[in-house]
């Protein structure tokens, strides 16, 4: 006779190809039934990719027939992907892809995908960011995470890599596989590798936001990244000055091509003011006003929050503690508006338009 507890420990040793937990834990089965020699029971997935598929029907049939080599497995493949989820066989497991952008370096913006993703999560949200700066990697520095390394794992005959955590969220950077000295020098080609490799290699558990901290400009990574992933949109960063705001333009206009079609979710301005510690109530407006307000007319979207330029946002940064995570801090704040705002603009992305696909470049 055949124990459905048996069958249950069966099934927990099959790990889900896309996140790298067993099925049990995350839920993907459902409806077991046992009738004889026969097991029925529902797989639950949220892609139509037939690699996962095949695999996962594969693993769950030898695991039963390790302990009943006479059981008839009967197994159903079911699509649960709800309508704001990508189909597209890339990421299921995660719910909103962002990606942070600026036109030139030196704005801020790694500043602000890092604080960006703590606001997200301290608002209660599974959060996940990817430093796909290669060329400057941040984020080990901003989360205090030099010289760790994050472990790989084989699942389904693959290697995975496991994402290293700080503050409750999931990060993976190539600062975590290159020493902090070593210059990166890489080729398009392999860029493209490494930010594929950071999507579709690593272990991301279920997610509702995964941050995207792309480099400056419009390079070999931002092309890749629309190609490999259905971005739900991008978020501009600028400063209030002139020159900045020209460069994003340039950087915000890549996602508005037609073949791209990336939504833009809204802008956040870096640097709006600077404020002296001794002096709280004092703005100086050192790099002008109202560049984050321009880019965001310009791009018909919203302005998400001004942050300004006060010594505890570079003291958080270097010291591996982000503003955001300081409780009662005024930037910490404005940042979590910014995180309220941009949770308000994806809503409403997915209520007015269609998902995204991904970009399919013709040469």
């Amino acid at each position: 006779m055949i124990d459905n507890n048996k069958v249950v420990e069966a099934l927990r040793r099959v790990k889900d190809p896309n996140t790298g937990q067993d099925i049990i834990s995350v839920r993907m089965i459902e409806g077991l039934r046992i009738d004889g020699k026969n097991i029925y029971f529902t797989i639950n997935l949220k892609s139509n990719d037939q690699e996962t598929k095949n695999s996962l029907n594969f693993s769950c049939i030898a695991e039963i027939q390790k302990e009943y080599p006479d059981a008839e497995v009967h197994i159903h493949l079911k699509n649960t992907a709800s309508a704001n989820t990508n189909n597209q066989g890339v990421l299921p497991q995660v719910t909103n892809i962002i990606a942070v952008a600026s036109g030139k370096g030196g704005v801020g913006k790694s500043t602000v995908s890092v604080n960006l993703a703590v606001s997200l999560k301290k608002l209660g949200y599974r959060v996940g960011l990817i430093d796909a700066d290669l060329y400057g990697p941040s984020i080990p520095t901003m989360f205090k995470l030099q010289g760790q390394r994050p472990k790989v794992e084989m699942v389904h005959n693959k290697h995975k890599i496991i994402p290293l955590q700080s503050a409750g969220i999931h990060l993976i950077s190539i600062g975590f596989v290159v020493d902090p000295e070593q210059a990166v020098v890489l080729r398009g080609p392999r860029l493209g590798g490494i930010i594929k490799q950071f999507i579709n290699d690593t272990m991301w558990p279920e997610l509702d936001y995964l941050i995207i901290d792309l480099p400056p400009g419009t390079g070999d990574i931002q092309l890749t990244l629309v190609q490999t992933v259905p971005l739900t949109g991008a978020i501009m960063v600028t400063t209030p000055q002139e020159v900045s705001v020209i460069d994003a333009v340039k950087a915000m206009n890549m996602f508005l091509l037609d073949n791209v079609n990336v939504p833009i979710l809204g802008v956040v301005e870096n640097m709006s003011w600077f404020t002296p510690a001794e002096l709280p109530d004092n703005k100086y407006f050192i790099f002008g006003e109202g560049g984050g307000a321009s880019l965001a007319e310009k791009g018909e979207t919203r302005l998400l929050g001004q942050v300004p330029l006060v010594q505890g946002v570079r003291e958080g940064g270097d010291s591996g503690v982000p503003i955001a995570l300081q409780e009662d801090h005024p930037v910490g704040k404005e940042f979590l508006t910014v995180a309220e705002n941009v949770v308000k603009q994806v809503q409403m992305r997915h209520k007015l338009m269609a998902p995204t696909r991904i970009v399919e470049l013709k040469q």
